[in-house]
């Protein structure tokens, strides 16, 4: 069983960058494909990007691409997701979520979930 343990949210000013962590731990990680996902108030959860932990995939939900970075560190058993030119509409509650298939973008495909970040976008 994989846990997993998200930093890095806090409050930010519009156009601000933030890095969030996922830390990994137990299992093997190496089998498991991460994915970040978010959910703003009132709103369903949002796929956001995710990376097979060998690094050989990773994916990104169009909209997301231009702002939205996802990166692993294989030596801290760590997934990062680099957010530039935050909005206020980024405001969500920033969860990490591992899975054993390839790379899927719909939460129920998630097995492990961490208990999330809280990223709050404001002036």
């Amino acid at each position: 069983q994989v846990q997993l343990v998200e930093s890095g949210g806090g409050l930010v000013q519009p156009g601000d960058s933030l890095r969030l962590s996922c830390a990994a731990s137990g299992g093997t990680v190496s089998r498991y494909t991460v994915g970040w996902f978010r959910q703003a108030p009132g709103k369903e959860r949002e796929f956001v990007a995710a990376v097979r932990w060998s690094g050989s995939i990773k994916y990104s939900a169009e909209s997301m691409k231009d702002r939205f970075t996802i990166s692993r560190s294989v030596a801290k058993n760590t997934v990062f997701l680099q957010v530039s030119r935050l909005k206020p509409e980024d405001t969500a509650v920033y969860y990490c979520a591992a899975t054993t298939n390839v790379v899927v973008t719909a939460s129920d495909y998630y097995y492990y979930w961490g208990q999330g970040t809280q990223v709050t976008v404001s002036s």
